[in-house]
């Protein structure tokens, strides 16, 4: 027995022995008094339980060591001691050598997320392809209240300006699902669905990983409106992205929407719309009749761009600074102006209410946006050559502390900071391959841009360099690195500037 003085707890005594019996664990057995009973239900599996092993070594407070030491005044009991101890961590069995290598490679994994590649990355940019994008998914929303329903939740507008009866006709649009509080839950595109009335019947394009959450979202806010929403299978919609940098003018694509029911009978439904997320991007085109021609019929198209893989449209997107999906928006933490979507056109800044409206406008004209997605290039240090002046994609890896470092083995949201300085991140990493890739970036850090409001100038510096760690280093003496540099895509560069002068 260990000797226990209570007495300095004066009129709280009582209380603490109360609550000291909570935290004890429950007997399994009563006093001698009570043998027979306990004897009775001694072999019943319903009043047997495990109990949890606790040690005064482990207490972190004066009343819990006084608790143990009250507690083992008790007659003993029996303690449930299991025989393999699995950690609620990281769930590893630990029983010998093998399990202990396997917790190894699960830290090592954690420490590099996404350095084991899905597919080999491009030796080079496309200057042209048709790229079916397997990482996107089509929704259906049809009935009398889609359009009215839609209106609601997106940050573009359903119907024509000055008009809440007419729906634009156009072939399709880009626009965001937001939270209550002006954070991105998904980037979508807006198509009407011509299979049935256009104008009650859309098309929603989201990425494929988010598509059953969307569905459940929409379906828990839809209360008594009137429509059906479901996720189309790959045998009924697919989508699809072409472009062509060396198309002549009687070989380009236009926008444009075809039915099954037209003329020309090998024509599936086809909608092709242009992606004015930036200029020369390329086309969008949803096949809506994949099972009987996989690839798209293109009318008025002689000659189809070659097929390419989809990571060529990854390169081309990261390229043009193009985020996409909620790997590089991250879901309930980007914001629209962060993240580019009111300067590629996602946002209606003239429409009616919708959810998340409030932070979007009061940012628009009474906020500054000081960072947003900007491509970036990973290199090495001065055996490399120097930073890059030019955005240039290079399948080969870049140089980091001696060892050769892909974008893909950067983990998402990795910080960014300044070489030799200290103080608040330059931002953080988002996605990438090869050597190129996309990160958030403060922009009076990172990059020329002057702030609206703060013409007297910025804390970049052009000689100034910055790295972006690799993982946290467990089990390493150093920590990895590797050297990183944002560029400003021109086409960003002239929209904020024309943005900036419209207010």
């Amino acid at each position: 027995m260990y000797p226990v003085s209570v007495d300095h707890l004066g009129p709280t005594k009582n209380r603490f022995f109360r609550s000291a019996r909570l935290l004890l664990p429950r007997r399994t057995d009563r006093n001698a008094a009570s043998t027979s009973r306990s004897t009775k239900y001694a072999n019943s599996s319903r009043h047997t339980r495990p109990k949890a092993i606790f040690h005064p070594a482990q207490a972190r407070s004066r009343s819990l060591q006084i608790a143990y030491r009250l507690n083992s005044m008790q007659p003993a009991r029996r303690l449930f001691r299991p025989s393999v101890f699995v950690c609620r961590r990281c769930c590893f069995t630990q029983q010998g050598p093998r399990a202990q290598a396997a917790q190894q490679q699960h830290h090592t994994r954690r420490a590099f997320s996404g350095s084991v590649t899905r597919h080999a990355a491009p030796t080079a940019p496309s200057r042209s392809g048709l790229a079916s994008l397997t990482s996107r998914k089509l929704i259906s929303i049809s009935g009398p209240d889609a359009a009215k329903y839609l209106q609601g939740v997106i940050t573009a507008n359903v119907f024509t300006s000055g008009s809440d009866q007419h729906v634009r006709t156009d072939a399709g649009f880009y626009a965001a699902f937001l939270t209550a509080q002006g954070r991105i839950l998904h980037d979508v595109f807006v198509y009407p669905d011509v299979r049935k009335d256009p104008r009650s019947s859309f098309l929603i394009e989201v990425d494929a990983s988010e598509a059953e959450r969307l569905q459940k979202h929409i379906k828990r806010y839809k209360l008594r409106a009137k429509f059906d929403v479901r996720v189309l299978d790959e045998a009924e919609g697919s989508v699809w992205h072409a472009w062509d940098d060396d198309a002549s003018n009687s070989n380009t694509l236009t926008a444009t929407t075809t039915t099954s029911n037209s003329n020309s009978t090998h024509n599936p439904a086809v909608i092709i719309m242009q992606d004015t997320r930036a200029p020369g991007l390329g086309h969008r085109i949803i096949n809506l009749s994949p099972s009987q021609n996989p690839s798209p019929d293109l009318p008025g198209l002689s000659l189809l761009p070659p097929q390419v893989p989809e990571e060529s449209y990854l390169l081309r997107r990261y390229l043009f600074g193009v985020p996409e999906g909620q790997a590089e928006l991250l879901r309930e933490q980007a914001l629209p102006h962060e993240s580019n979507v009111d300067v590629m056109g996602g946002v209606d800044f003239r429409k009616g209410c919708y959810v998340g409206q409030e932070l979007t406008i009061r940012t628009e004209h009474r906020g500054v946006v000081r960072k947003r997605v900007l491509p970036c290039l990973l290199y090495g240090g001065d055996g490399d050559g120097g930073p890059p002046d030019r955005l240039e994609y290079r399948p080969a890896p870049a140089t980091g502390n001696n060892n050769e470092v892909t974008a893909e083995m950067v983990p998402c949201e990795a910080s960014i900071g300044r070489v030799g300085k200290k103080g608040r991140s330059a931002g953080k990493w988002l996605k990438g391959v090869g050597n190129l890739g996309l990160a958030l970036c403060r922009l009076e850090i990172m990059t020329d841009l002057v702030l609206p409001g703060e013409p007297g100038g910025t804390g970049f510096d052009a000689g100034d360099e910055f790295v972006v760690a690799l993982g946290d280093g467990e089990g390493e003496g150093k920590r990895r690195e590797v050297k990183v540099k944002a560029f400003v895509p021109d086409w960003l560069r002239a929209r904020l500037r024309d943005k900036e002068g419209s207010h």
